[in-house]
């Protein structure tokens, strides 16, 4: 319950700030909108010219595209303004003003995690809810019950994973300062635009159970395709609970390291 009561107090805060800025609302709106124009433009262009790309036809690749829209959208939601808060351009670390976190009677990563909000991401979230709506609608018969209970999965491991790997990322920090790491994380999630399968064999196999990215939305993507079975996706998240653990404990492990901006 306290844990509740903080990320609500976190929403409140990050909305009186979203307000006072009401330009930045429409500007989000085009730049949203701008998006996701592009990305469909790409798709439609893309099988206007062939009808099958190593068995991803139109439907499914647009559900791909909606998947990356929302877990995109998840990202700037919460986890990313909040990561780049600690690690970011001007974050706390650069400022040397973390010894104030530490400080605070709440969990470190709890609080590093969850205390920044752009609630304008809400909107991209809906359209790629949208956009994934209409890759299921397309193909003109229902999903049968299993094949929603693997999406759901594999995209809530998604989720865990998008977050653990900023987390590992933003803790890297700790060592190099002057570095942007979540910069290098951003060049490897674009990867996650396009399915695993057109990718060749060993940068397929390192984006799925190495560095993956590409199962954040490759593995979502082919549940509503009806192409992945309950195990791949029990699979992903136990993978995703591991990468979970794993990205904590070096977490807390790196905050260790830090010595205090006044030493």
């Amino acid at each position: 319950m306290h844990a509740l009561r903080l990320t609500g107090l976190f929403l409140r805060a990050s909305l009186q700030e979203e307000v006072a800025y009401r330009a930045n609302f429409w500007i989000h709106l085009l730049n949203s909108l701008l998006n996701l124009g592009t990305g469909i433009a790409g798709v439609a262009v893309l099988f206007g010219q062939v009808q099958n790309l190593r068995g991803w036809d139109f439907p499914a690749a647009l559900a791909l595209l909606g998947v990356y829209l929302s877990i995109s959208a998840l990202r700037g939601l919460v986890i990313g303004p909040s990561l780049d808060a600690l690690a970011g351009m001007d974050g706390e670390i650069w400022r040397g003003v973390f010894d104030f976190t530490l400080l605070r009677p709440v969990s470190t990563q709890f609080y590093v995690s969850l205390r920044r909000w752009d609630l304008f991401a809400l909107f991209d979230l809906a359209l790629g809810c949208g956009v994934i709506a209409v890759a299921v609608w397309l193909p003109g018969q229902a999903l049968p019950p299993a094949a929603w209970v693997a999406f759901v999965v594999s995209l809530l491991a998604g989720v865990i994973i998008l977050y653990a790997l900023l987390l590992a990322f933003t803790a890297l920090v700790f060592w190099s300062p002057g570095f942007m790491f979540t910069w290098v994380f951003d060049a490897l999630f674009q990867m996650a635009r396009y399915p695993v399968d057109l990718y060749p064999g060993w940068l397929r196999l390192a984006l799925t159970w190495v560095i993956p990215v590409g199962l954040m939305t490759t593995f979502p993507a082919q549940a509503l395709a009806g192409r992945l079975p309950l195990g791949w996706a029990a699979a992903g998240a136990a993978l995703a609970l591991v990468l979970l653990a794993a990205a904590s404990l070096f977490f807390h492990g790196a905050l260790r390291r830090y010595a205090s901006a006044s030493s």
